[in-house]
């Protein structure tokens, strides 16, 4: 049943999905920090980050890996670990902005890699 799900580019669809709610987050918590300090502290924890770009590489690894073997193309986990550096790059930035933005980016960079792989599926 999971190889099943492994072909149809299920993976990819939930990296996706991962992608389009990181993105969520990071506008929302500048949304709630410029509303409220209070809130955005909540949601600019570093462990909270943390935990987001750990379930990023292990779905990448999953997701893009697979791509690899199953149709040889590399430019998707190319494109997809650009993303993931940005993204951890991101984290080292002060919270004045700068992360955020850093993140969207490698978030979009990512998604973009996930969406090749799906698309690279013979």
């Amino acid at each position: 049943m999971f190889a099943n799900s492994l072909k149809g580019g299920a993976v990819d669809r939930l990296a996706i999905g991962l992608s389009g709610l990181c993105l969520v987050h990071c506008l929302a918590s500048a949304i709630f920090l410029a509303m409220l300090s209070a809130a955005g502290g909540l949601f600019l924890s570093p462990i909270f980050h943390e935990v987001g770009l750990v379930l990023a590489i292990a779905l990448g690894v999953v997701a893009l890996g697979r791509g690899v073997i199953e149709h040889g193309f590399m430019m998707p986990v190319a494109v997809g670990g650009l993303g993931l550096g940005v993204m951890a790059g991101a984290l080292t930035l002060p919270h004045d902005g700068t992360e955020a933005i850093y993140t969207i980016v490698g978030v979009a960079i990512l998604a973009l890699g996930h969406d090749l792989n799906r698309r690279s599926v013979i």
